[in-house]
């Protein structure tokens, strides 16, 4: 049994919607209901009644939400008793970052950080969107940084969690270049061509973004899906082998597009999409612990030094 089927099952108590549900914990609807089922196989009874609609808990599944809620309880207050342990890293910020961002974003801004604001002891947690959120809902991290666009927003609660911006990063087509400096392959594409394409899995984040821009080409763009992975520089990595085109973050290919190993497969604007990078993190008067160094950070970021442009 995984805790994250419990949370999973607590947000579709409250939600009494599969959709929303799924919506909320950043995964697909079928992924989200496979998860619901295979915790009430370990249970080893029915917890959802599937014959009324909204959803709603059997008298199984209420006596276990109780049981649920107790155990993710418990097991939040033995982390948060266990942190208390780490006296010798009380001055370390602790950061949930996507990969990408982790990357490619979180290690230049850093060393932008420290010309300004000065020397910053960090602790770099990489996951994917989801679970990076859930790390700082959970109280596990002091900061979150994430991408933000307005058709994929984070169901955050602003009265729980605050954010500043940290810039702006765009998405667009990249593919290796050939012998003439041209890309192999480029978008738009002619009529009864097929272009490779290197995609993110289901459920990513950028490969929703992705999804946004196909939508929005006025022309059908004839992709060819060869090859997934959730993280952007896998993608890269196939993108500079030459397998295909790629939608990766500008900040991830720079040195590439400066070495020509990799040139941009659109002309800028109709198939890119720009994003905010943003840093959120629980309000000090709610939340149980406020290191002192993430607050200063956060202080210096709000007098001026979050966005940069």
């Amino acid at each position: 049994m995984e805790t994250k089927w419990l949370e999973d099952f607590v947000s579709l108590a409250e939600t009494r919607s599969f959709s929303r549900s799924a919506q909320l914990r950043h995964v697909t609807q079928p992924a989200f209901s496979r998860r619901i089922q295979a915790l009430e196989a370990w249970v080893g009874v029915d917890l959802v009644d599937r014959s009324s609609y909204p959803t709603r808990l059997t008298p199984a599944g209420e006596t276990f939400l109780a049981q649920a809620l107790e155990i993710l309880g418990s097991l939040q207050a033995t982390r948060n008793m266990m942190r208390g342990h780490r006296a010798s890293a009380q001055d370390m910020i602790e950061f949930a970052v996507p990969h990408t961002l982790a990357f490619t974003f979180f290690p230049q801004w850093v060393t932008d950080l420290r010309k300004s604001f000065g020397a910053v002891k960090s602790r770099l947690i990489a996951l994917n969107v989801h679970d990076a959120v859930m790390r700082l809902v959970e109280g596990s991290c002091d900061l979150l940084i994430a991408y933000h666009h307005a058709s994929q927003p984070l169901q955050l609660n602003p009265d729980r969690y605050e954010m500043l911006s940290l810039g702006q990063e765009t998405l667009a087509p990249y593919a290796k270049a050939g012998p003439d400096g041209q890309p192999l392959f480029r978008l738009p594409t002619r009529p009864h061509e097929r272009v490779p394409f290197l995609g993110y899995a289901s459920g990513a984040y950028l490969g929703r973004l992705v999804d946004l821009i196909i939508k929005r080409s006025p022309t059908p763009l004839n992709l060819d899906p060869i090859y997934e992975t959730d993280m952007a520089e896998g993608l890269k990595a196939m993108a500079l082998e030459g397998h295909g085109l790629a939608f990766l973050p500008v900040s991830s290919v720079r040195k590439e597009l400066k070495a020509r190993r990799l040139v941009p497969a659109a002309p800028a604007g109709p198939f890119e999409v720009t994003m905010d990078v943003r840093i959120y993190r629980e309000r000090p008067e709610v939340a149980k612990h406020v290191r002192a160094s993430a607050q200063a950070l956060w202080e210096y970021l709000r007098q001026g030094g979050a966005r940069r442009g």
